[in-house]
């Protein structure tokens, strides 16, 4: 296990990069919008964000590793450009099954990346798919956690029939997109002041855009309720158990949401794993320290290079 000590302000960029072009791929069924950098390497890397988020969460780190790989950041089925889906179903399975179909489009095995619910859904892809994936880097990932803590509280009450539709909709009401953004990043960030105005401005436009959809709540609330059920299920744990891919893990000391100590189960649970943990950081360090993400994941990227083929 690596504990990184390195500052949060001398680990971060010194201003933001541009999101790449949301583009569109229908895939029968099954539509997804999602921003690709450009193409160059051979090696490919999916990145799926976490609740609430979109593929933008992965910009930075996208960026700093675009001559190792060729990352593709798609939008969750009912997230960021992506539409809702057809049958509504926001589990962790569909949202496995739907970026399985995106990586067999993206062309596998990718580097694949997920941060939170995004991680969840990646151990459950590669658990299912190993054919799909070459390593795995996890920034914390929600997997299963029932110590009570104040953030796993908030998005548990989504599994409250009618209460998470109500108090959604009263926020929405009453709430200007600026403070909600705001909380939003308090909850997420260790450091909220690492975030650069651009971003916060982007991110309260991009709320705004999200509250005329009339999807957008129940894409939200259907996506919590996913992952608080794998919360009661050993699944999580026990698929973790059978992923054959080289594995990163991320932790933030600072993080409300994901107890950092899950790094340690997480340290017996993967077959192969490398542990680390950033104090300043929260719970979105792809985000807030992405050099430091950057340089150990492309650690990872080039030890599966350097790898043997396995016959």
């Amino acid at each position: 296990m690596t504990d990184r000590t390195k500052s949060p302000i001398s680990a971060g960029i010194s201003g933001p990069v541009p999101d790449w072009p949301s583009e569109r791929t229908d895939l029968g069924d099954l539509r997804l919008s999602y921003r690709a950098t450009p193409a160059g390497p051979s090696e490919r890397a999916v990145m799926i964000h976490g609740l609430a988020g979109s593929g933008t969460n992965w910009t930075d780190l996208s960026d700093l590793l675009k001559e190792e790989v060729r990352s593709f950041a798609p939008d969750l089925p009912g997230a960021g450009w992506s539409p809702e889906p057809a049958d509504r179903d926001y589990s962790v399975s569909a949202h496995a099954r739907s970026m399985i179909r995106f990586i067999e489009w993206v062309g596998g095995p990718v580097h694949l990346f997920g941060n939170s619910l995004g991680g969840a859904v990646s151990v459950r892809v590669a658990a299912w798919r190993p054919d799909l994936v070459k390593s795995l880097t996890l920034v914390s990932p929600a997997m299963p956690d029932l110590l009570p803590r104040v953030g796993p509280a908030r998005v548990a009450l989504t599994a409250v029939p009618g209460v998470a539709e109500f108090v959604i909709g009263r926020m929405s009401a009453a709430v200007p997109p600026e403070k909600r953004i705001q909380a939003t990043m308090s909850m997420c960030y260790g450091e909220v002041g690492c975030v650069h105005p651009d971003r916060l401005a982007a991110a309260v436009e991009e709320l705004r855009r999200r509250d005329d959809l009339p999807y957008s709540a129940s894409a939200m609330i259907g996506s919590a309720r996913g992952i608080v059920r794998e919360y009661f299920r050993p699944d999580l744990w026990r698929e973790a158990a059978r992923v054959e891919a080289p594995t990163l893990v991320i932790h933030g000391r600072r993080d409300r949401i994901v107890d950092a100590r899950m790094a340690a189960r997480a340290s017996r649970a993967f077959r192969d794993v490398r542990i680390v943990t950033l104090p300043w950081a929260g719970h979105v360090a792809q985000m807030e320290s992405p050099q430091i993400v950057a340089r150990e994941a492309r650690a990872l990227i080039r030890e599966c290079a350097d790898a043997p083929v396995r016959l």
